[in-house]
């Protein structure tokens, strides 16, 4: 993928094979392009018609298409996904080099879109334009894209950056808030393909075991830098179907999710996961907890308990408790009674915007509003305040997000202290490590981006409740 998000002008003169002619399947199984392209078009209309997340258009596409080989629904993921995250520029990009480009029914408008992507992404132009013909489009239908890019690129900087990013207005007003001069290398490294984590599962063998199951399996892997738990999966598959992962051996995980579960420190006591979801930090404090004490795992859909409870069974799990609580209302007192004052651990991985997830969740961009993001800070300032009574005196209460916007972070964790006076800020670099804390925090937080560590964005907030 391009590592710049303005269009360059010699952008679709680019040569670069498609990744699958790279791998060399093509050589053994050409890709039968009309195929992958009916594929792109009924997952990308279910995104952006009906407003379905692209994982589960993506899935249920798929799922429906059996006649398509390995390579060819990989093509199908890539390219929808590659659209999403540069939805935008593509847009501007035809409508400027294009001549009716609007006018055109939704569908041929769709072939375009996806065939555009494909040049920005860095394919020939010659072959993408090859299978443009063939679904009915005219020769030299892509030609005036490289006038496009470089009207885009002649535009000022702050009309620019929103199109070249690919984000809403509003959303790219605040990237330029929270990255200030970095805003364009940070909505650069979002738009980017998220390398594929694990994070190895301590109970069954250290990340040196792990690396020797996976490679048994044909599966190249690196150590993550940042994260001592981290493998990054090079080779290319279905890390689902791995004998390693049916075994409970790793757990797909970012390497940045890793390093707020890291935060907690979990004692082989009492914890509390506030807000576990399907648990994949759950399982890693149980790690920490090695298999010993209380882990509590609370949510509020039976769904995500459900899909808990089996990754636990999978992962050789024995020390947690699920607990389905109320949304809201007097109730979750009730619920959460049993555990007021007594946690030494709270962990609260609030819901957030989502905005440091990008590269994984690009369609994301267009469903969040201002109101929205209103929306998430009242509720994350909500749960902050009721977990917190859980935590017992000299206990430890964190608060993490996937969000890179402050008013999600920093400005939550400070409304929060002040109204609780006995609650103090431990920097994270005390429960890092010098070295890895100076990498990865920024102030007493920790503070992750793409464009930085290579991670998805993250925060974390260490708090400690006085004895």
């Amino acid at each position: 993928m391009k590592k710049n998000p303005r269009p360059s002008p010699r952008a679709p003169q680019s040569r670069r094979k498609p990744p699958a002619a790279a791998e060399g399947v093509r050589a053994i199984r050409p890709v039968r392009e009309d195929l992958v392209l009916q594929a792109c078009l009924e997952a990308y209309g279910f995104i952006r018609q009906e407003g379905r997340m692209a994982d589960r258009a993506l899935d249920y596409t798929l799922r429906h298409k059996k006649n398509l080989y390995s390579n060819e629904r990989r093509a199908v993921a890539e390219r929808v996904y590659a659209l999403l995250r540069r939805q935008r520029t593509v847009d501007f990009l035809l409508e400027h080099a294009y001549p009716g480009f609007a006018r055109l029914d939704r569908t041929r408008q769709d072939v375009l879109r996806l065939a555009a992507s494909r040049v920005l992404h860095g394919e020939s132009l010659e072959e993408v334009e090859h299978s443009a013909v063939q679904s009915g489009l005219g020769a030299g239908a892509l030609s005036g894209l490289a006038r496009a890019a470089r009207t885009l690129e002649a535009l000022p900087p702050d009309k620019r950056f929103p199109i070249a990013a690919s984000l809403p207005d509003f959303l790219a007003a605040r990237f330029r808030e929270a990255f200030g001069p970095d805003a364009e290398r940070a909505a650069e490294a979002m738009n980017e393909r998220a390398p594929l984590t694990a994070r190895v599962n301590g109970l069954k063998g250290d990340r040196e075991r792990v690396r020797e199951l996976l490679e048994k399996e044909g599966v190249s892997t690196q150590p993550t830098p940042l994260s001592p738990l981290g493998l990054i999966l090079d080779t290319r598959t279905n890390a689902f179907s791995l004998e390693a992962f049916r075994d409970g051996a790793f757990e797909l995980q970012d390497e940045g999710s890793q390093l707020l579960g890291m935060l907690v420190d979990a004692p082989p006591t009492k914890v509390v996961d506030a807000c576990a979801g399907a648990g994949g930090k759950t399982l890693q404090l149980a790690v920490q907890m090695k298999n010993r004490g209380d882990l509590y795992a609370l949510d509020v859909e039976e769904g995500r308990m459900e899909d808990l409870r089996k990754r636990t069974r999978r992962a050789g799990v024995h020390n947690v408790r699920t607990q389905l609580i109320p949304v809201d209302g007097p109730e979750v007192d009730t619920a959460l009674a049993p555990l007021m004052g007594k946690a030494d651990r709270v962990l609260v991985d609030a819901p957030c915007s989502g905005t440091g997830t990008l590269r994984r969740k690009p369609d994301a961009r267009y469903r969040l509003t201002p109101e929205m993001l209103a929306d998430h800070v009242a509720r994350q300032k909500r749960l902050l305040e009721r977990f917190s009574r859980l935590v017992k005196p000299g206990g430890r209460l964190i608060y993490g997000t996937c969000s890179v916007l402050p008013e999600e972070n920093e400005a939550v964790v400070e409304d929060f202290l002040s109204r609780h006076p006995d609650y103090t800020v431990r920097p994270v670099a005390e429960e890092l490590g010098a070295e890895l804390g100076a990498k990865v925090s920024k102030g007493p937080y920790l503070r992750l981006a793409p464009h930085l560590h290579g991670t998805d964005g993250f925060f974390g907030a260490i708090l400690v409740r006085a004895k």
